[in-house]
Order: C-alpha cells, then sequence, then structure tokens
C-alpha cells in the first residue's frame, strides 16, 4: 500500500489500547475508519473522541467469537466506507495459569477470542480483499508469547502462536493478489487487557483463572523499557503496514529470547547428527 488517505480500514477491538490508538494513527493519515467492540459503551466514546478530532469514524458493536458477527461487520464496514482496504484484527484477551489447571472453559474462551476471532476476520473480509482486486491489507494482533513460550500462560500463548501461524501461512498465500499481511508480537504495553478480560468474561464464566498470575500483565516489569507505549506501537504498526512487513516487533528485549529459541531449535539437527540420525 502506497498510503492511508482515503482508505476504509477496520479495527476489532477497537474501543481501548492498541486497537484505539491504531485506530487514531490510521486517521491521521488520512482513513477512514469502523471500529467494532463488543463494548458498547466504550465504544461510542472511542467512536466520539476520534470524530470529534474531525476524524471520519464509525462503530459495529461485534463479538468476533461469532463468524455471524464478522460477517455482519464486514457488510456494515463496506456501507459505511464504500470500500474495505485495510483490516486490523485485533481483539484480544488473556487468561492466565498453568496448562494442566485450565479448565474447558479456559481453553475455549481463549482460542474462541485469540485465535478463531483472528480466522474469523480472514474468513469474513480476506474474500472481499481479494475480489476487489485492489490488494489491500490485514494485521493481527498477536503477542510475544505467540513467538516464545512464557509458563504461566500457556493457552493465551497457544492461542497467539495460532495467530503467528495463520499471519504467516496467509502472507504466503495471498501474496501474488496484491494483499499484505503483518502480525504484531509485543511484549508488555501499558493497557487495560487484564481488566477488560475479566469485566468481559465475568458476564459469562467468571474472572479469568489464576489472577495472582497476570495480575501485572499490562504493566511494565522493572526490567523493560517503558518507552514503548500504544502510540508508538499505533505508528509503527501502520509502518508496517505500509511496507508491508509481515514481523511488527516493537520490544528490542524480545530479540535475545527469539534468538535463543531458533538456535535451540538449528542445534536439535546437530544433535541428531551426532547421534547417528542421517536422514
Amino acid at each position: 500500500m502506497d498510503g492511508f488517505e482515503g482508505r476504509g480500514a477496520v479495527i476489532t477491538g477497537g474501543a481501548s489500547g492498541i486497537g484505539l490508538a491504531t485506530a487514531a494513527e490510521f486517521a491521521r493519515r488520512g482513513a477512514r475508519l469502523v471500529l467494532a467492540d463488543v463494548d458498547k459503551s466504550a465504544l461510542e466514546q472511542a467512536v466520539a473522541h476520534l470524530t470529534a478530532q474531525g476524524f471520519d469514524a464509525h462503530g459495529v458493536e461485534c463479538d468476533v467469537r461469532h463468524v455471524e458477527q464478522m460477517v455482519h461487520l464486514a457488510d456494515e464496514s463496506v456501507r459505511l466506507l464504500g470500500q474495505v482496504d485495510v483490516v486490523f484484527s485485533n481483539a484480544g484477551i488473556v487468561v492466565g495459569g498453568p496448562l494442566v489447571a485450565m479448565t474447558h472453559e479456559d481453553w475455549r474462551w481463549v482460542i474462541d477470542i485469540d485465535l478463531w476471532g483472528s480466522i474469523h476476520a480472514v474468513e469474513a473480509f480476506v474474500p472481499r480483499l481479494i475480489e476487489q482486486g485492489t490488494g489491500g491489507h490485514i494485521a493481527f494482533t498477536a503477542s510475544f508469547a505467540g513467538l516464545v513460550p512464557n509458563a504461566g500462560l500457556g493457552a493465551y500463548g497457544v492461542a497467539k502462536y495460532g495467530v503467528v501461524g495463520l499471519a504467516e501461512t496467509l502472507a504466503r498465500e495471498v501474496k501474488d493478489q496484491g494483499i499484505g499481511v503483518s502480525v504484531l508480537c509485543p511484549m508488555v504495553i501499558e493497557t487495560k487487557l487484564v481488566a477488560n478480560s475479566e469485566r468481559i468474561r465475568g458476564a459469562d464464566d467468571g474472572l479469568a483463572s489464576a489472577p495472582d498470575l497476570i495480575s501485572g500483565f499490562g504493566q511494565l516489569p522493572p526490567t523493560q523499557d517503558d518507552t514503548v507505549t500504544v502510540d508508538g506501537v499505533a505508528r509503527l504498526t501502520a509502518d508496517a503496514i505500509l511496507a508491508n512487513r509481515l514481523y511488527v516487533l516493537p520490544h528490542g528485549a524480545a530479540r535475545t529470547s527469539i534468538q535463543r529459541r531458533f538456535e535451540r531449535i538449528d542445534r536439535t539437527f546437530d544433535d541428531q547428527i551426532a547421534e547417528g540420525w542421517s536422514h
């Protein structure tokens, strides 16, 4: 893509955090917006905040767990914007605790939102992007936990690993149609992720598991660089979309852990050869 001016952009999880900051960044660059969120009140406030600044913004209430609601979102977005050029599948929650302590409901909740929500975005929007024949871009919010495992966040990590794999595969499949793909993998950003997760889930299933493990999630650990803000992540994400960059990695502190993971995988080949494996 050569710019956001006049482009139609849809952002799920757009009422707060990274979603709202990225929506504002797109708008500052000239995009017209549809924000989607399950929280109707917060969504209305977010849209009002953007329109008060003179931006073209609309809101559509949407629960990304349900493909029919995502299809409705796509239909409404086309109606409101005329054409959708950029999709940012950003809605997400967190659940914490050891894998063996996860209930079936814990697994379903985090997978339904964090992974199926992105799959539903592909189902609802990518065929339309292809049919338009004018290119476009779809971006996903995954996590550092989707690149390197984190004890105590295993279920969340499984979902986010899936989002990374979804983005990597999709990028190969739609490249020839002129559609770009990006996947955002931040470490901790100061957002309301935990509070929103607990509030949203509380209506159906109670609070997220192991609150002692996730109470600090969304608050910077003392060793992490605090200069990475949601606004900075929004700018980096917008730049990555224009550059058609697959991976969006805001935190330099993640680099060593990512390198160690792939070095361990590579070293396994040498270990197996040394033990006599010749295939």
